[in-house]
């Protein structure tokens, strides 16, 4: 089951952002992300938070639409992204796609990046997107499909990456060490159809990006 989870950064292209909604079984609004879902006309399956910073008209909105509501209090120990995140897991959810994670709120933006390895860890595909950006965070291997115009990086997080090999990139790797904070990783391209990436040792972020 796929579920998207709309947080309460910038969308700045719906109709990008609409593309990802088109599969998904269960769409969860982290708080203020349900301005996103107005804007899409999407009616959530639930609404979650501590309601702080929803406008009050899309809350009474879902509310009269009989949406799932599952409040906190404001003093909590999650983010209103990571209790979505927690729902979407417990709920059975094989994909989970993280929509307005990034805003300008850089420790929301960074806090919501690592909620990809929570989902990591509960064996769960996970995916932040926006309208230049695709982030995924792998241990072990995947598969890529060709996008033209994309940039393709990889970058250890949680220490250095080992075993890192590649095909399908212009680039190629075959048993590299990343290590953290090098650049080495990063703005490498398709250089065939599908692109191979693996990792033996360690955690990658696999970035598709667009200028």
């Amino acid at each position: 089951m796929t579920c998207v989870i709309f947080c309460g950064g910038r969308i700045d292209d719906y109709a990008h952002a609409e593309e990802y909604c088109k599969k998904a079984e269960l769409v969860i609004s982290a708080d203020s992300g349900a301005r996103h879902c107005r804007a899409l006309d999407i009616v959530p399956d639930i609404l979650v938070g501590d309601f702080d910073s929803i406008d009050k008209s899309d809350y009474t909105g879902l509310k009269a639409a009989g949406v799932e509501m599952i409040g906190y209090p404001a003093e909590k120990d999650m983010t209103d992204s990571e209790l979505a995140v927690e729902i979407a897991i417990n709920r059975g959810c094989s994909r989970v796609i993280l929509l307005g994670a990034i805003g300008s709120r850089l420790d929301h933006s960074i806090s919501n990046l690592f909620l990809l390895k929570k989902i990591h860890d509960a064996n769960v595909e996970g995916i932040i997107a926006d309208e230049k950006n695709e982030i995924r965070l792998i241990s072990g291997s995947i598969r890529l499909k060709r996008k033209d115009g994309v940039f393709v990086t990889l970058l250890p997080v949680a220490g250095s990456a080992s075993g890192v090999s590649t095909r399908g990139l212009y680039f190629p790797l075959e048993g590299a060490v990343l290590e953290l904070g090098s650049s080495l990783g990063v703005s490498n391209r398709f250089s065939e159809e599908e692109a191979y990436i693996e990792v033996k040792e360690g955690l990658l972020l696999v970035i598709l990006a667009k200028e």
